[in-house]
């Protein structure tokens, strides 16, 4: 049973850092998206985030 554990918390300690690279990763992919498709809709970036007004012509 012992080294059972040894050898669950030895792989955790080795994988972990390796994972959480690519969470961050992707949250900022998933960030970067948000923002072209906003953008997209005609929302700009500023504070607070507004939608720009439409040309009459």
């Amino acid at each position: 049973m012992k080294k059972r554990t040894l050898f669950y918390l030895g792989l955790f300690v080795l994988v972990a850092p390796m994972l959480s690279g690519c969470w961050v990763l992707a949250a900022a992919g998933a960030g970067a998206y948000g923002g072209y498709k906003a953008s997209e809709e005609g929302y700009e970036l500023q504070k607070p985030v507004v939608k720009k007004p439409e040309k009459k012509d």
